[in-house]
């Protein structure tokens, strides 16, 4: 911001006060509810608790959303912090969440096992905690997401096809280092090509869902494999970043694959160098994450695990999901 505005001492401090909390409130209900002590139940509106691992990805930033417009819909208050990546501001951002008396935390952990401090924090002060694309370990009450491997396996199956007997080099680009979802989207891809001796798979490096990242790496692997024939990239928004440079560079018959059914991803299938992609609208996975919540608020008994669908979306049917949301909607 190129313009300021002079203030005197006392307000100048007033607003340092104010922006010293990493939690923002979201425009789900009334930011004065009484939640009463931690974890406990009055008549006031639910207070939600969300840390989020990241906003650098289009598809977090819709998870978001989902997720407030479910809260706002129960009549809740919902209390959104961004961990920007960083698992220790994550566990800050929880203490926060947790001082603020919230009666559920939704966490979307930046690392399941780094995350632990922040649930064992919750756990002493009596709040249930349910985890969102990202399951940990333990201490979560449930877990709401989408089988990350079975949306690999769609995708290999369907670039394997489409690679033949020709096969060939197939460049993978991968999510966050350590990450569930990572280890899953390449567990079932590799699983899904494995029929198919004729592919060999390289394994590039972490680009952390982040598509400048991923336009970065496929600049360097593309230098050291010309002959490349496709990519896989752990979700669209690394595969797009891919497909860029393959055009910049004339590869207009290598093939690229992602997962998540961003919108811009699935308009470009019907051109066919875009191969496919695998369902996964965040928007409807906040609002099922936050249903979840307010069953645990309630004392409702919830599945540990809740998967909330996927879908192979390819060249049959890829008309179907266009429109003009963000990503895919998982209703159609």
């Amino acid at each position: 911001m190129s313009a300021f505005r002079s203030f005197s001492i006392p307000a100048l401090l007033l607003v340092t006060a104010l922006t010293a909390c990493s939690v923002s409130t979201s425009p789900g209900g009334s930011t004065d509810s009484s939640t009463g002590a931690a974890g406990q139940k009055d008549d006031g509106p639910v207070a939600i608790g969300f840390s989020q691992a990241t906003q650098q990805s289009p598809f977090y930033v819709q998870l978001r959303e989902g997720a407030e417009a479910a809260a706002k819909k129960a009549g809740g208050t919902l209390y959104f912090a961004d961990s920007g990546g960083d698992v220790t501001k994550q566990n800050n951002d929880i203490q926060d969440l947790i001082t603020r008396q919230v009666d559920v935390l939704l966490i979307n952990p930046v690392d399941p096992k780094g995350v632990q401090p922040g649930i064992a924090a919750a756990k002493a002060a009596g709040i249930p905690v349910v985890t969102v694309d990202r399951p940990v370990p333990e201490g979560a009450v449930a877990h709401v997401g989408r089988d990350n491997k079975a949306m690999g396996a769609l995708v290999g199956k369907r670039l394997s096809e489409q690679l033949g007997d020709k096969g060939g080099t197939v460049i993978e680009i991968r999510g966050d280092a350590g990450g569930a979802v990572a280890r899953d989207r390449s567990a079932g891809f590799h699983e899904a090509v494995a029929g198919n001796p004729k592919i060999k798979i390289v394994e590039g490096p972490y680009s952390d869902y982040v598509r400048s990242k991923a336009v970065t790496a496929m600049q360097d692997l593309l230098q050291v494999h010309p002959d490349v024939a496709a990519v896989y990239a752990h979700n669209d928004d690394m595969a797009l970043g891919a497909l860029q440079v393959l055009k910049e560079n004339g590869k207009d018959k290598v093939l690229v694959a992602g997962v998540d059914g961003l919108m811009e991803a699935v308009k470009q299938i019907p051109q066919g160098q875009y191969v496919a992609t695998a369902l996964n609208d965040p928007i409807s996975l906040g609002s099922t994450a936050v249903e979840t919540v307010l069953k645990v608020q309630k004392g409702e008994q919830v599945e540990p695990n809740i998967d909330a669908g996927t879908a192979l979306i390819d060249t049959d049917n890829a008309a179907d999901y266009a429109g003009s949301g963000e990503f895919a909607q998982a209703s159609k």
